[in-house]
């Protein structure tokens, strides 16, 4: 029997079960586009589960011995599960390897909207359906300079070939495994590792994002290593990957001196330099998003109601501002090394911004495998409904992108009890803390 469950130990079995699922998804989207909104959601809530019941498993018993290599190896093949099948219920690629080949042909993606090549009979036949696959033509790239050096390296494998750029994504994504596991224990990174939500946006999907939270975490680990030069100059790219993790700057950087801030600040213009030059940046297209977009709200779309939109949005501001501020002047008071909590400061930001989808919550993650939390894995799993729109429904009655009326108290619904869980788990804990000091005074 011990040599049996050498073989197939609880993790072996637990990641054969997640691999049909992800294996049912690759074939699905290779063969026969997008899978049903049914079979996801199903299939995302069995692996879930399946990896929960792993973790508590291992929790309970930490005599058990976790295997990393057994964690990364069934990483690595759910994530080739995405690599070979293929994005769904997503567009955005074409915009990236739309934004390689301007990239290429005119030294920088900024400032003319695909629209504007519509009609050029020099684009080539694969770029012209690329082209005709983009949302919001009208617009020029949102993306930022070190994202699009990724695009490029996309381009650089394969032009026009959305599976390179998986395959990049996916070497980001490992690589942050492998920094989750300097900071948190296996059985704890087991839950980014097998994630459905992870999996679904970096490695069926594409999505960039992965890029720069993969940057953050390098600060943060140079960050505890006191190499704080290097954690600027990673800040800095991480920004120029995507605005979000601006916000962790201040944290990371908490104590740092001001020729610290100075090489941030030096990093970020020398990126930004070349195309602010060449006239134009995703600044642009990011001042529209601010103004005008909105898609799963939480809290805004309860304010907007009841004010113009220009104010909601600005109130909003101000509500994660002060939350945010309010932080860190706690955070500063903490031991040095402290790693900041990303959870709370990403989880406050999609509480209060005016868009929120599925992939944003990669920037969450990380943090909740550092300071896990029922909430933050809750909603990993929650934010899966904001698929059920017009658009995947194929309902001609519906805005695209509008959701039926159930689905936002239900996914916000579930992540504030898990949320009251994670409150009553505390004050339960801080009470039974004082008794077991008393009965063990050493």
């Amino acid at each position: 029997m011990s040599r049996l469950t050498r073989f197939f130990s609880p993790i072996d079995m637990a990641g054969f079960l997640c691999l049909l699922a992800y294996g049912l998804l690759s074939w699905i989207t290779r063969s026969s586009g997008d899978p049903s909104l049914h079979l996801f959601l199903g299939l995302s809530v069995c692996v879930a589960s399946i990896t929960f019941v792993l973790y508590a498993y291992h929790r309970r018993s930490p005599d058990k011995r976790f295997s990393v290599t057994r964690l990364i190896v069934w990483a690595v093949v759910f994530r080739i599960c995405g690599l070979t099948g293929g994005p769904f219920y997503e567009d955005d690629f074409y915009r990236y390897l739309w934004d390689a080949f301007r990239f290429i042909q005119d030294g920088t993606p900024y400032g003319v909207p695909p629209e504007a090549f519509f009609d050029d009979m020099s684009v080539p036949d694969q770029f012209q359906r690329i082209l005709d696959g983009i949302n919001y033509p009208e617009l020029p790239t949102i993306y930022g300079p070190v994202t699009q050096l990724v695009f490029l390296g996309g381009y650089g494998i394969s032009p026009g070939s959305v599976t390179a750029l998986q395959a990049l994504m996916l070497v980001f994504d490992l690589m942050t495994i492998g920094l989750l596991l300097r900071l948190a224990p296996a059985r704890l990174v087991l839950l980014y590792a097998w994630s459905p939500l992870v999996i679904k946006e970096v490695a069926f999907t594409a999505h960039p994002d992965g890029v720069a939270v993969f940057l953050v975490l390098v600060a943060v680990v140079l960050a505890q290593r006191d190499r704080i030069y290097g954690a600027a100059i990673f800040l800095a790219l991480a920004v120029s990957a995507k605005i979000l993790a601006v916000l962790v700057v201040p944290f990371i950087l908490v104590r740092a001196r001001l020729r610290v801030w100075g090489l941030f600040f030096l990093v970020l213009a020398l990126i930004y330099l070349p195309f602010v030059l060449q006239g134009s940046t995703d600044l642009q297209t990011l001042l529209v998003f601010t103004r005008e977009w909105e898609f799963n709200a939480a809290l805004f779309s309860l304010v907007k109601p009841w004010m113009p939109n220009p104010v909601a949005r600005a109130l909003c501001g101000l509500l994660l501002t002060i939350v945010i501020a309010r932080y860190y002047l706690v955070y500063r008071r903490m031991a040095p090394g402290t790693i900041v909590r990303g959870d709370w400061i990403y989880g406050a930001l999609f509480a209060l911004w005016p868009v929120v989808n599925s992939w944003y919550l990669l920037w969450l993650l990380p943090f909740a495998v550092i300071r896990p939390s029922a909430w933050a894995w809750t909603a990993s799993i929650a934010v899966l409904l904001s698929y059920i729109t017009g658009l995947n429904l194929s309902d001609m009655d519906m805005h695209p992108f509008a959701h039926p009326d159930w689905v936002r108290p239900v996914e916000y619904g579930l992540i504030l009890l898990a949320l009251a869980y994670d409150l009553f788990r505390r004050r339960r804990k801080s009470k039974l803390m004082p008794e077991q000091a008393s009965a063990h005074p050493d």
